[in-house]
């Protein structure tokens, strides 16, 4: 289609600039909270609250892009997005840094979801897995590139990252405003379904199990980056520098296979199979990372986990945009939803595993992999099955 080769790129650009811009506050939140006056508590739930916006809203704005189009949505979250930065950086009680989290996690709820929509709308049923592959490769490439720009500015004063973060966002702003064309047409906007139901559409049918298996993706992902630093540390005496350079290495190598591979193993294989086969390596990367002992062992371990849990997203939002009965908003509205549930709930329960067993968050990143591998299986026999009856397609 060539539509989306003049707007896959704008896309990437796009999810780039607003990525960079959310790393770039990720070393220095915590000391800027501390410095407020936050406690270690204080600054989890300053760390969740945004998450959990984010798990509420999804949902609601990926719904609005259905019935307003995606462009103006995409426009909100952006600026949500500037506006939390900005109010970050001004804030000078604790109150205020959890007041801008909120809002920030309210309105750039609506970026990843509406994106991904944009990308359903202008791919055809081969390309979704390409499509889906180069927004992830913008996502992950953005979390390399924002730390390190945080990290050196950071440097001047703690406010001016967040400052860098909003100027970035209005940026962003404004190329979609001037550039980004509008990818759902008037007359296919809204729902044919009742207003009530339609939000909850994308979750009726087979497709319920693949919302369930990103979200034992997300669990075991969060798990691992909540405690990895503590393990390497323990297990290889690595510092925080170098784990800044593993996470980047980690970060290029996943880029490069979500924005390169994922879209040729989709049109040849199929989602399905590179679903299964990103489970089955990050499995093997989570057992390799309980060998760690030095910083190499360390980058390549972490290297192919990232490349195995970095193809299933992609994968999993093609397969479920391609066969959802509802609106491609409210389908991926969901599905961040779901992935927001397991960034809540794996962080606690990796330092709680961690706790009782340094190894135990990357045993049980294994059985959270064996589970999702055993959900995929039951939703393979179940589409066999919807379709022998007769139904025909969704």
């Amino acid at each position: 289609m060539l539509e989306s080769k003049r707007a896959l790129p704008i896309l990437f650009a796009v999810m780039f600039l607003v990525m960079v811009g959310f790393g770039i506050i990720i070393p220095v939140l915590p000391f800027y909270a501390e410095n407020i006056g936050a406690s270690p508590l204080e600054l989890g739930w300053l760390m969740a609250v945004y998450s959990l916006m984010q798990l509420l809203f999804a949902p609601v704005w990926g719904r609005v892009s259905d019935r307003i189009g995606r462009k103006p949505v995409i426009m909100i979250g952006i600026l949500g997005l500037a506006l939390s930065f900005f109010l970050m950086g001004l804030s000078s009680a604790l109150w205020m840094l959890f007041a801008a989290r909120v809002i920030g996690g309210i309105l750039s709820a609506a970026n990843m979801p509406t994106v991904m929509a944009y990308v359903a709308d202008i791919t055809s049923a081969e390309d979704r897995g390409k499509g889906m592959g180069v927004v992830g490769a913008a996502t992950g490439l953005g979390f390399v590139f924002g730390p390190a720009i945080g990290g050196v500015f950071s440097k001047m004063s703690l406010n001016m990252p967040f400052y860098i973060a909003g100027i970035l966002s209005f940026i962003t702003f404004f190329l979609v405003l001037f550039v980004l064309k509008e990818s759902l047409p008037k007359e296919n906007r809204g729902f044919k379904n009742h207003e009530k139901s339609s939000m909850w559409a994308a979750i009726q049918g087979t497709q319920s199990v693949l919302y369930f298996l990103q979200l034992f993706i997300s669990l075991s992902l969060s798990g691992l980056e909540a405690t990895f630093a503590y393990f390497a540390a323990e297990k290889a005496g690595l510092g925080a520098a170098e784990l800044g350079y593993i996470f980047m290495i980690m970060g290029f190598a996943s880029a490069i296979v979500q924005g390169g591979l994922v879209g040729k193993m989709t049109k040849r294989f199929g989602e399905g199979f590179v679903i299964q086969i990103g489970i089955i390596i990050s499995a093997i990367g989570f057992g390799l990372i309980l060998l760690v002992d030095n910083f190499t062992t360390a980058a390549i371990y972490l290297t192919i986990f990232g490349i195995g849990n970095g193809v299933i997203r992609p994968s999993v939002s093609a397969l479920l945009t391609k066969t959802s009965s509802a609106g491609h908003g409210s389908t991926t509205g969901l599905l961040s939803s779901f992935d927001s549930m397991g960034r809540i709930a794996g962080p606690p329960l990796g330092g709680w595993l961690f706790n009782m067993t340094i190894g135990l968050p990357y045993i049980s990143g294994i059985i959270l992999s064996i589970l999702a591998f055993w959900l995929y299986r039951i939703y393979i026999i179940q589409e066999k099955k919807f379709l022998s009856i007769g139904n025909g397609g969704h």
